[in-house]
């Protein structure tokens, strides 16, 4: 076990204090992270003249519905929260719970009847389908959307909701924004459409998909927060740098992943597991139609992960134990991986895959501090987050985003999961199958 000493030290890591000096500088870092278009840039009006006192946290508001898509809203949510930001997820349903598209459960924080006397610095859309539909047909967000737009506060969408919602509001009347591919003829009846990854233009935000969000979070953090501060986000996430190219992996020692009929996939999720990771390794999984079962190893199917994001697994871990599977891969997080660690089923469970000699792996915090002190690492290359490295006893391969050993798979943290969760597609579909998966959720370009 570390001591409480380095576990600070990391856990500073993962809040993302600052980037990991064994990556981009700051000022490099920008000048490749943040390529968005930006048209007719105005001050939001509630910006004020810096004085003597802190600022107050910006307020965000994120609505989400039934079919909201999970990797966008979680990303939104989990990024603006370590930029400092006081975000609300709040449901447009008519309860907290929130069925969002790939099966993935999500728990808000209130209902948007309850924040309709509230000022927000930033109101945000994720897309979905329906889940973009569901939050046009909700009058109170329509009214706050609108307010919103009147009172010059800034107002972001993403994926569907630009065409879907804005567009029918009125909010993009003289306006260019970007949206999913499809919706682009849409989009046209109610803006001028571009097709960027990332638009603005005055106090508007659009983007495109699941593989923009990441960007477009950026975006607003710059615009609420400032340009350090995205930096300092973006950096510690060890967010690409390359948008929209090709993505690649470093394997070693080449085996085949086999499987009969569909990849049956562990996913265990506990109390304080990066958000971000789980849903995007669950959402990519799913659309390549693996069977993914989210296990929660506390002892409630609901855990409440590093940034607060409730979200909801499928069975328990004594139910999860009962059957093999062709792959267990862990999410990380600083209080999720300890909480793996300290679960000997869990232990047991990755001990008997490694025995069959079929695949495992980890990201972030989990490849440090779950599967080295286990010797799930012993004659393997890894990679795992940058301030964690130290604990790995082969760092020969630790500057890779994804690390591919035979049977085992790592990779390095928020930023690097999407690439993650599609190198598992190749190993279990082939490439050609996670470049098409990669297109559709705009992670590379069409």
């Amino acid at each position: 076990m570390a001591s409480s000493s380095s576990l600070i030290s990391s856990l500073a890591h993962l809040s993302c204090s600052t980037p990991p000096s064994s990556h981009l500088s700051i000022a490099h870092y920008k000048s490749l992270t943040f390529k968005f278009a930006s048209l007719n840039l105005r001050p939001c009006s509630r910006t004020r003249a810096a004085t003597t006192m802190a600022p107050a946290s910006k307020k965000v508001l994120v609505p989400i519905a039934n079919g909201t898509e999970p990797i966008e809203a979680v990303i939104i949510i989990d990024m603006l929260r370590r930029a400092g930001t006081d975000v609300v997820v709040a449901s447009v349903e008519n309860q907290l719970r929130v069925e969002a598209t790939e099966g993935i459960t999500i728990i808000a924080d209130s209902l948007i009847s309850d924040c309709s006397d509230a000022v927000y610095d930033l109101i945000a859309l994720p897309g979905g389908v329906p889940g973009a539909e569901n939050l046009k047909n909700c009058g109170v967000l329509e009214n706050m959307m609108k307010q919103q737009a009147a009172d010059g506060r800034l107002y972001a969408a993403h994926c569907a909701s630009p065409a879907v919602a804005l567009g029918p509001w009125g909010l993009l009347k003289g306006l260019k924004a970007t949206c999913y591919p499809s919706f682009m003829e849409q989009l046209a009846t109610a803006a001028t459409p571009v097709e960027s990854r990332v638009l603005v233009d005055g106090n508007v935000v659009t983007s495109r998909g699941p593989g923009t969000t990441m960007e477009f979070t950026a975006t607003l953090i710059e615009k609420l927060c400032g340009e350090e501060k995205a930096n300092e986000v973006t950096g510690a996430m060890v967010l690409r740098s390359n948008h929209g190219e090709e993505y690649f992996i470093r394997e070693l020692n080449p085996m085949s992943w086999t499987f009969e009929n569909t990849p049956q996939i562990l996913i265990p999720i506990a109390n304080g597991s990066e958000e971000m990771e789980a849903v995007i390794m669950i959402d990519t999984l799913r659309r390549a139609k693996a069977n993914v079962k989210v296990v929660s190893v506390e002892d409630k199917l609901e855990i409440l992960a590093s940034r607060n994001v409730k979200l909801e697994a499928d069975i328990l871990l004594d139910e999860a134990a009962k059957i093999s599977y062709d792959l267990i891969v862990l999410p990380g997080g600083l209080g999720g991986a300890q909480a793996f660690a300290k679960s000997e089923k869990l232990i047991s469970m990755l001990m008997k895959q490694r025995e069959e000699n079929r695949p495992y792996g980890a990201i972030c915090a989990s490849p440090a501090l779950v599967l080295e002190p286990n010797g799930l690492l012993k004659g393997k290359k890894a990679t795992a987050f940058p301030a964690m490295c130290n604990k790995l006893s082969d760092q020969s391969e630790i500057e890779n985003r994804v690390v591919i050993d035979g049977n085992l798979i790592t990779s390095r943290g928020p930023g690097t999961t999407m690439e993650f969760g599609l190198a598992i597609v190749e190993k279990f579909f082939g490439r050609e199958k996670a470049l098409e998966l990669a297109k559709v959720m705009l992670f590379v370009q069409q």
